[in-house]
C-alpha cells in the first residue's frame, strides 16, 4: 500500500495530477490511496477533488489544511498517512504510468529510505531559446562525489513512513520554500538513506511568470539562503563558510562575463552566482526571502 500525497493551492491542474496517479501501472499485489491537503482558507479544492477521485475510482481523502503555508499541508497529509510507503508530488505536475513503480523498485533495490526522481520542465513553444538550453526549471537530486544524496525534495519523492516517525515540516519555512530541503537534509544527519531513481519521471509544466531570469534569481537565492541554514545546522563554522562561498560568487561572476556570447551558460553560471550569494547572505544572520 503506497499513499500518495498532493498538497494543492486553487489550481485546476489539481484534475491532471490525479489522472496521471489513477493512471499508474503498478504491480498486482499494490494499492494506492490518495491523500490531497487543500492549503486553501476555505476548503475551495474539495468539490473538485471528490469529483475527479469518484470519476477515476480513486481511493482519495481530501484534507483541509489552511491556510497558505505548504507545511502545513504536508504534515497534514503525513499525519493522516497510514501506508507503509508515502509518496510526494506537486499538484500542477503529471506522473508518467511507471512512475510509482519506478520509485517503489529502486526503493526494494537499494534497501533505501528516501527515493527521489526526476521532475522534467515543460515549457510552452515560444519560451526564449536560453530557458530551454538552460533548463533551470527541472528537478533532479545533487550527487555527490561518491554517490551520496544529501537533501531530498518533494516534487518527486518516495519516503518508508517509519523513517520519518515524529519528522515534520517547518511552518516556519512555509512560505519561503525550502521547508523540504531542511526536513531531508536534518534526516540525512540522523541517519536517514535517499537513492536515486532516474525513470521514475514527473512533468513540471513551468507557468510563464515563471520563465524569467528574475524568478529563477530570486528561487536561487533562496535555495543558497536555505543550503547555508543546513550546513549551519549541521555544525559548520560560519566563518569559514563564509569565506568559501564568497570566493564561489567571485567564481561564478567571473565565468558569467566570460560566457557572455552564449545565452544559456552566462545565465546558468549568473544563477548558480546567485544561489552562492544567498547561501553569504544567511552566513552573515538574513532571514529568508518570502516566495510564496
Amino acid at each position: 500500500m503506497i499513499d500518495v500525497a498532493v498538497c494543492t493551492f486553487r489550481r485546476a491542474s489539481i484534475e491532471e495530477t490525479l489522472q496521471s496517479i489513477a493512471s499508474q501501472q503498478l504491480p498486482g499485489d499494490c494499492r494506492i490511496r490518495v491523500i490531497v491537503a487543500d492549503n486553501d482558507t476555505a476548503p475551495t479544492a474539495r468539490a473538485t477533488v471528490e469529483a475527479a477521485a469518484a470519476r477515476l475510482s480513486l481511493n482519495c481523502l481530501y484534507v483541509h489544511a489552511p491556510a497558505q503555508n505548504i507545511s502545513i499541508a504536508r504534515n497534514a497529509c503525513l499525519d493522516h498517512a497510514t501506508a507503509p510507503f508515502v509518496a510526494f508530488i506537486d499538484d500542477d505536475e503529471v506522473a508518467t504510468p511507471l512512475w510509482l513503480g519506478a520509485l517503489l523498485a529502486k526503493l526494494d533495490e537499494t534497501g533505501a529510505d528516501v527515493i527521489l526522481g526526476p521532475a522534467i520542465a515543460q515549457y510552452w513553444v515560444d519560451v526564449p531559446a536560453w530557458v530551454r538550453s538552460a533548463d533551470l526549471h527541472s528537478t533532479r537530486p545533487v550527487i555527490r562525489q561518491g554517490g551520496a544524496i544529501v537533501t531530498g525534495y518533494t516534487c518527486n519523492v518516495l519516503m518508508r513512513l517509519a523513517a520519518f516517525e515524529g519528522r515534520r515540516f517547518d511552518p516556519a519555512l512555509g512560505r519561503t520554500g525550502g521547508e523540504d530541503d531542511v526536513f531531508f537534509s536534518s534526516a540525512v544527519r540522523d541517519g536517514v538513506r535517499i537513492a536515486y531513481a532516474p525513470e521514475a519521471v514527473v512533468y513540471d509544466p513551468v507557468p510563464q511568470e515563471r520563465a524569467n531570469l528574475r524568478w529563477l534569481a530570486r528561487r536561487s537565492f533562496r535555495n543558497g539562503q536555505t543550503y547555508a541554514r543546513t550546513m549551519i545546522e549541521g555544525g559548520g563554522n560560519r566563518v569559514l563558510l563564509f569565506g568559501a562561498t564568497l570566493a564561489k560568487v567571485a567564481a561564478c561572476l567571473g565565468i558569467t562575463i566570460i560566457m557572455l556570447p552564449a545565452a544559456a551558460r552566462w545565465r546558468r553560471a549568473l544563477i548558480r552566482g546567485t544561489l552562492h550569494a544567498g547561501a553569504c547572505a544567511r552566513y552573515l544572520g538574513w532571514r529568508e526571502i518570502t516566495l510564496y
